[in-house]
């Protein structure tokens, strides 16, 4: 499970194994027993919620804004 984030006690990270054939690009993001899973194209938006309340789920989606690029291409890094 590689973290490739780590941003107000949110830890944005990849399974090791998301199936097969290999999900579209995502990142699954955790805190305090709640996590999301969130597409990263070919939009951002917001594909499992499990306890995030909508304050926190507009935090994610702006960070995963901003770090779009990185995320990105860390996924791409681990499953190439």
């Amino acid at each position: 499970m590689p973290v490739v984030l780590r941003v107000d006690g949110l830890k944005f990270f990849f399974y090791s194994n998301e199936g097969n054939p290999l999900e579209p690009v995502h990142v699954h993001v955790r805190r305090a027993g709640c996590e999301a899973k969130i597409w990263l194209q070919p939009e951002i938006q917001i594909a499992r919620n499990e306890g995030f309340d909508a304050k926190a789920l507009k935090k994610i989606l702006e960070l995963v804004q901003q770090h779009q690029e990185a995320l990105k291409e860390a996924w791409y890094e681990y499953f190439a």
